[in-house]
């Protein structure tokens, strides 16, 4: 029995290996009949509301193309387009490299007798660029002329794009995200791990060959437990952000017997699996200091969006293949409104795991996002001395124990890897009063993250100090997760259908179009003559209509396409 088991978990993980792997050849040649859809009028209506910043920016597919028009457009449109591109890999750059992209910008952009001087900029723009130097070049480049950059896009740029073929194409890209998801549009993989509600467990895109990890949660277990609307809430958490340091959704969609998230699949396991699975307990600090700089980021960002985390531990942070981190598992999380605090009355009524929750949880006191930085101090304990702060690791203790040391006891630290600067970030976070707690100020500037470049880092530019390798897979064997009984007596009915319904959107719109662009179907079916018709004679007309402010689609459809 042993042996089959064993042979079961080899298959599964050869399988799952060799898919991430896939040959990309085989798969364009299995796309070249694939065109895109002509946008329904619907679609073109719809676009309307668009603005600058998702049409542009936001939006990977939307950004390229606006990209390819001003490339394809009068020199004061290419210029601007340079600009902007140059002027952001100088901030990304470092040292030398840096100092060579400033002489760079100055030279090309604000000398007259270039080529490519803004020439878009007027009035007092147009004096401080003229006279830009190395002296104020930072303050002055980014905070005026950048600025002028974009404000001169969202213009007539911006007005003359939407009447372009380069927009059809974008809505016709658009029409093609709205496609329905279904289970057909994926491999199944092994299992990568189970909850209380079902399993997650690696997919690839049939078209794309891109792998995700699908959270499958069973319908009637969720109906069971009364948990539909945390899975809806979750969802839509996820659907909102969009950070290399949280884990992103890609889809959404109901099979007949599960909800499923189609999410990055993060190949290289958890925190917790990497503390207490591979190696000597713990984790070395240079990769300490690492993930928790991106852990901390991840946090700030759901903060900014008035998020609270609310489960920050180890296990639900999970590497990809490069070894990055993502904070994973929103399932917890919940959106306050600004100014608003949380109060959870009743025992069975807390939001946590026991071990990290922070004192005001466990006394039912009202928070915000204090909690998530005291979890954060767990953590970072833990990954250090493979313990928690106020429970040893396989301690067999109840959780009031738990609760009462962690109101009561003092937090010792006695690994030898805890330094000084460990020892008091740390500390600052397991301040029991909020008021003292760090967090309130950016934990960015703490000491213990002084080998750290933030702005690097948050545009994934800083090398991490460990990569997984290809070929292990970075989890328990499919037999030691825990079984799951078949749910009996729960029948769906109508008002269930509707829940899937609203819960089933289908693609994620940036997640959808960055695998597009990655996997090469973008540039496959981007040809502007692709579809058997010339764009240009296809555009919809443009009805007049009073002037919209700068930003907004000046546009009235008028054909029904």
């Amino acid at each position: 029995m042993d042996d089959l088991v064993g042979l079961n978990n080899l298959v599964a993980n050869t399988a799952y290996l060799k898919a991430q792997h896939i040959d990309r050849s085989e798969l364009r040649q299995q796309r070249l009949s694939l065109t895109l859809p002509r946008p329904k009028s619907s679609a073109l209506r719809a676009a309307a509301d668009n603005q600058y910043e998702s049409l542009c920016e936001q939006q990977p597919i939307g950004r390229k193309l606006f990209q390819q028009f001003l490339q394809s457009s009068n020199p004061q449109y290419v210029a601007a387009a340079e600009f902007l591109e140059e002027l952001s890999d100088w901030t990304f750059a470092e040292d030398q490299t840096k100092e060579k992209a400033k002489w760079t910008i100055l030279t090309k952009f604000c000398q007259p007798e270039s080529r490519r001087f803004l020439s878009y900029l007027t009035g007092e723009n147009a004096k401080i660029c003229k006279a830009l130097s190395n002296k104020n070049f930072d303050g002055v480049m980014l905070d005026q002329i950048k600025v002028a950059t974009r404000e001169f896009l969202k213009g007539k740029p911006f007005s003359e794009y939407l009447n372009s073929p380069f927009y059809y194409k974008f809505l016709q890209w658009k029409e093609y995200e709205k496609q329905k998801i279904s289970d057909q549009n994926f491999y199944e993989f092994r299992s990568l791990g189970k909850g209380g509600f079902g399993e997650v467990c690696a997919v690839q895109v049939k078209l794309t060959g891109q792998m995700y990890a699908c959270k499958k949660l069973d319908k009637k277990r969720l109906k069971k437990k009364s948990g539909e609307k945390l899975a809806l809430l979750e969802k839509q958490l996820l659907e909102k952000v969009n950070s290399h340091f949280i884990v992103n959704l890609a889809y959404a969609y109901a099979s007949r017997t599960h909800l499923c998230l189609v999410m990055n699949l993060m190949n290289g396991g958890d925190l917790r699996f990497h503390i207490y699975e591979v190696g000597e307990r713990g984790i070395r600090m240079e990769r300490v200091i690492y993930y928790v700089a991106q852990i901390t980021t991840g946090i700030l960002q759901l903060h900014s969006m008035d998020i609270v985390y609310r489960d920050m531990k180890p296990e639900n942070v999970l590497l990809d293949g490069r070894g990055q981190c993502r904070l994973s598992d929103l399932g917890l999380a919940v959106e306050l409104p600004k100014g608003k605090m949380i109060c959870q009355k009743g025992y069975s009524c807390i939001a946590g795991t026991t071990g990290y929750m922070a004192p005001e949880i466990l006394k039912q006191e009202s928070y915000r996002m204090s909690v998530d930085w005291w979890s954060l101090g767990c953590s970072i304990y833990e990954m250090v001395a493979a313990r928690l702060p106020f429970k040893d690791f396989r301690e067999k203790v109840q959780n009031e124990e738990v609760t009462r040391r962690t109101l009561e006891d003092e937090c010792k630290f006695e690994h030898k890897r805890f330094d000084a600067a460990t020892k008091d970030i740390i500390s600052l976070f397991l301040k029991r009063k909020v008021e003292h707690r760090l967090g309130g100020s950016d934990p960015r500037n703490h000491v213990f993250f002084k080998s750290i470049n933030f702005h690097r880092l948050e545009a994934g530019l800083v090398d991490p100090p460990w990569v997984p390798k290809s070929n292990v897979v970075y989890t328990k064997d499919m037999d030691k997760f825990a079984e799951t009984s078949e749910v009996q007596g729960i029948e769906l009915n109508d008002n269930d259908e509707k829940f899937y319904m609203e819960f089933g959107t289908g693609a994620v719109a940036i997640q959808w179009q960055k695998e597009m662009i990655d996997s090469g179907v973008f540039d496959e079916l981007n040809d502007l003559g692709l579809n058997g018709y010339d764009l240009h004679s296809n555009l919809p007309q443009c009805s007049s209509s009073p002037p919209l402010s700068r930003g907004c689609t000046a546009l009235v459809f008028t054909s029904t396409g």
